[in-house]
């Protein structure tokens, strides 16, 4: 590993509302609704959460899919859409002055997303995508990449290789469980310290770790009461510099991952929690 990869990078959105990873910087977080719902609610959940943010000091980042194209059924909601999407998120981030994360899935997609969005986000499904990857790399955007559930945390330095390809070292490295046989993931602590040898800002996702792929037939199942578990475990290792969490009012109405999100009600303690267990960690960070 050359010695550039070994140091900690400190990987920020710039812009209006900058938020930084890595280095020493506070622990940040990524949270929202999985998908777009409507435009009223988007506004509601990301209004709490910056006031939260705000409270807490909380470095954050409101996340919110325009579109869920990787949804099991042809007949799950997946969003508003680009046009209406973007525009919505355009919203959160001027009204809130937040800076914003969503999926991209196709390569055409990245420009004209980039426009709006503060980080770009790689669905693990298409972290392999090489198309995919540049387009979202030529835009000097972060790229945030989430690890596909079946690949093995080392292979993520191909993945990083693609997107350097294009100049661009903004790059977020996340972890959403690891496949375990057939509907079931499991969170592989070891894939935290696997990725931070790369260099690059971490990024431990609590709730789809926690994701039962197909368990409902037509849609995804899952384990939302221990996301907390796992993000406190987490934080402990030292090796993550942010925590993605999908989050709702009323997690039981959610039109995507009904079963993994956190309810908004508990995440102030939750944070105040993983705040706390990071101070003991930061000695032991990577």
């Amino acid at each position: 590993m050359s010695a550039e990869k070994a140091k900690r990078r400190v990987v920020s959105t710039g812009g209006a509302f900058p938020v930084s990873f890595g280095g020493t910087k506070p622990l940040a977080l990524m949270a929202g609704p999985c998908v777009i719902e409507s435009r009223e609610g988007c506004l509601e959940i990301a209004r709490k959460l910056a006031d939260m943010a705000g409270k807490l000091d909380i470095p954050f980042v409101f996340k919110a899919s325009f579109d869920k194209a990787n949804r099991s059924s042809v007949e799950s909601y997946r969003g508003p859409g680009i046009e209406m999407g973007l525009e919505i998120l355009a919203e959160v981030r001027n009204t809130f002055c937040v800076p914003v994360v969503t999926d991209i899935h196709e390569p055409w997609q990245a420009c004209e997303v980039a426009k709006y969005v503060d980080i770009l986000q790689i669905p693990a499904f298409l972290c392999r995508q090489t198309d995919l990857l540049v387009a979202a790399g030529e835009t000097g955007c972060v790229v945030n990449v989430k690890k596909m559930q079946s690949m093995a945390a080392e292979d993520m330095e191909h993945v990083i290789g693609k997107i350097e390809s294009t100049g661009n070292k903004k790059i977020l490295l996340t972890d959403r469980g690891t496949s375990f046989g057939y509907r079931n993931l499991v969170a592989d602590m070891r894939n935290l310290l696997i990725m931070r040898e790369f260099g690059y800002p971490v990024i431990f996702d609590a709730t789809h770790s926690v994701q039962r792929p197909g368990a409902l037939g037509s849609g995804s199942g899952g384990d939302g009461k221990w996301a907390p578990a796992l993000a406190r475990a987490a934080v402990a290792t030292g090796a993550v510099d942010g925590v993605f969490i999908e989050t709702h009012i009323d997690p039981s109405k959610a039109l995507s991952d009904a079963a993994n999100a956190i309810a908004f009600s508990k995440m102030p303690g939750l944070w105040r929690e993983l705040t706390a267990i990071n101070a003991i960690a930061e000695k032991s960070k990577i």
